[in-house]
């Protein structure tokens, strides 16, 4: 099983801001997992397992069940089988929505001479 620290666990690295926020969001899931729920809105584990990327089932699991516990998503149905439920951002997660954005947009700008096909993805 993937180890994710839990919210009284997280191994904070440093006082810096930039520093914590990586310590959050700092893996490739994370931040497509908000991502996703951004461009798509609320979505399924089947939806975020199928995905472009194919992010394994236990990194899936692993990293829906702390970016709910850090307040970033929510599941709709809180008492329900997480299986069998739809994840929604947080306004802590919406407010990640100008980052991303401005994270994709410094990608076409930078990276679109070295990866031709890619697309905008927000």
């Amino acid at each position: 099983m993937v180890s994710v620290p839990h919210l009284d666990d997280l191994d904070w690295r440093s006082v810096c801001s930039i520093t914590s926020s990586l310590d959050v969001l700092g893996d490739k899931w994370s931040l497509l997992i908000v991502r996703d729920l951004i461009a798509h809105g609320t979505r399924t584990y089947s939806e975020f397992r199928d995905s472009p990327e194919h992010v394994a089932t236990n990194i899936l699991a692993a990293r829906l069940r702390f970016l709910t516990s850090i307040g970033i998503i929510e599941r709709t149905n809180p008492h329900g089988a997480a299986r069998n439920n739809a994840y929604r951002l947080t306004s802590s997660g919406e407010a990640l929505r100008p980052v991303l954005e401005a994270l994709g947009r410094w990608a076409q700008t930078h990276l679109k001479q070295f990866h031709e096909d890619m697309v905008d993805s927000i």
